[in-house]
């Protein structure tokens, strides 16, 4: 049967509680569930809308790499000395907003923090995007993209072996483990969600391909052991790989001798922003979603209130690190660090360096305010202003520090090209492509979590149990 989009009529939403009252096992099924399960003719206008733009977009991005690829690096307002510009600013941007997901996901369900549950199957999905985005800009960046696999450790009958004291190697090692146990630890999640929507559909085709991806989960006491047991590896595997991605990312600026990078508190604070970019990004995409499917109810102010203080923590300590940079320049009496302390106060990228102070800086001290965290207007616009800044932050790092070497001959100035624009909105394209493909086939919040947090809301583990475990006998729903 058809599933409704629309919110349910239940009661009112305490700002302070992670779900509404009187929600139950077989609501929380009908509902996650049913987005996914809605038929083809029934798909809301609106999603239709959206992905026909994120595929315009898509279009976009494919005409900008086969360009590229025709034509050559050339063809991006990359000089001497600016050798990264768009390209590597946009894969340290895309890298930081993947890194909300796997926090949200390995970090906090080791910690046993219940308010990821509402958020942390849409925050893994982005994480999977994110990084799908980015990993294709170094690609690109190597002029002949065609021969990636050197980097690769593989038995090469040439003898060419990659250079393993490169952190640009390290990258690639780094990025590639990160995308598989985060897919892992995604696809591991899903299972007992697909083997709800196995035993709900009533098409035999669906049920067939639901059946496939569900591995044969029943449900039984040993599955659900296995599954807890597996979750915890991959969320201990996840963990250090939150911080080692992008510390190695910050590696390829700390190891450099440019002024403006060689430093040592660059991992810390590229950590930090990974995670102040990743929870912006994350609030950013959830209000609409949430609105659109009417999720209010699974999807409290409360955790927006909680992600908004996560950011307001990790944007101060992204600003201490601005402080350090100006610090060090001063304490170290290095002429180059002075120098590009200047540069970047009062030299032609000027005006990058203040706007990246007032969108890191001053809009996000808002969130010390409840009210602020609990106004969608007031999330929507900081999330975006946090977003924008972040990108501001890897450009003023990039082009800034390179734009200046050691003598005035070196010195440059960065322009980017009609093509750098068109890849970077392009990119947009396929991460919204990806994005709407999953709220459509995918249920967006974990089913069998919310059903414990129901169980646990009502003080009864067993509240309303009809339909609530997949493959414990209960007769499948009807649908479309």
């Amino acid at each position: 049967m058809a599933q409704s989009l629309k919110r349910p009529a239940l009661g009112p939403v305490d700002p302070d509680a992670l779900l509404a009252p009187g929600l139950t096992n077989t609501e929380v099924s009908r509902k996650l569930a049913g987005i996914p399960m809605i038929g083809p003719r029934k798909t809301p206008l609106g999603w239709l809308t959206g992905f026909a733009f994120a595929l315009l977009l898509l279009m976009v991005y494919l005409t900008a790499v086969a360009w590229l690829l025709i034509q050559g690096v050339g063809i991006w307002g990359i000089n001497v000395p600016i050798g990264w510009g768009m390209d590597i600013i946009n894969f340290v941007w895309w890298i930081g907003i993947g890194h909300a997901g796997t926090l949200i996901s390995a970090i906090l369900l080791l910690l046993r923090q219940k308010w990821r549950t509402s958020i942390n199957r849409f925050a893994e999905a982005m994480t999977l995007f994110a990084v799908a985005c980015a990993g294709v800009y170094p690609i690109l960046h190597l002029g002949r993209p065609y021969l990636f696999y050197w980097m690769l450790p593989y038995p090469s009958s040439l003898g060419m072996w990659p250079q393993y004291q490169s952190p640009l190697e390290w990258d690639v090692f780094a990025i590639s483990t990160y995308a598989t146990v985060s897919l892992l630890f995604w696809l591991v999640g899903l299972i007992p969600d697909i083997a709800t929507m196995r035993d709900r559909s009533t098409n035999p085709i669906m049920r067939f391909f639901w059946g496939f991806f569900a591995l044969g989960w029943r449900g039984s006491a040993k599955h659900w052991h296995r599954y807890e047991l597996a979750s915890l590896l991959l969320a201990g595997l996840s963990t250090p790989l939150v911080v080692s991605v992008h510390t190695i990312v910050s590696f390829d600026f700390a190891i450099g001798q440019v002024p403006g990078w060689h430093a040592t508190i660059f991992p810390p604070y590229f950590v930090a922003g990974a995670v102040f970019a990743g929870f912006a990004m994350v609030m950013l995409l959830m209000i609409p979603v949430r609105k659109f499917y009417g999720l209010e109810q699974y999807i409290t102010m409360k955790h927006f209130d909680l992600m908004a203080k996560v950011t307001l923590a990790t944007g101060l300590i992204v600003v201490f690190g601005y402080a350090m940079e100006a610090f060090f320049a001063w304490f170290s009496g290095n002429q180059y660090e002075s120098f590009l302390l200047n540069m970047r106060l009062f030299g032609p990228y000027a005006w990058s360096y203040y706007a990246l102070l007032l969108c890191n800086f001053l809009i996000p001290q808002v969130f010390w305010f409840k009210w602020a965290r609990q106004s969608i207007p007031v999330l929507l616009f900081v999330s975006l202003v946090v977003s924008i800044g972040m990108w501001l932050e890897r450009f003023v790092i990039i082009v800034v520090s390179l734009s200046r070497d050691f003598i005035p001959s070196s010195w440059g100035y960065y322009n980017p090209t009609i093509w750098d624009w068109l890849l970077y909105l392009g990119s947009f394209g396929l991460f919204f492509t990806f994005l709407f493909l999953f709220s459509r086939f995918v249920p967006m919040i974990s089913i069998f979590e919310m059903r414990m947090l129901v169980n646990e809301q009502e003080g009864s583990g067993h509240a309303d149990t009809h339909g609530a475990g997949a493959g414990t006998g209960a007769q499948p729903a009807a649908a479309d």
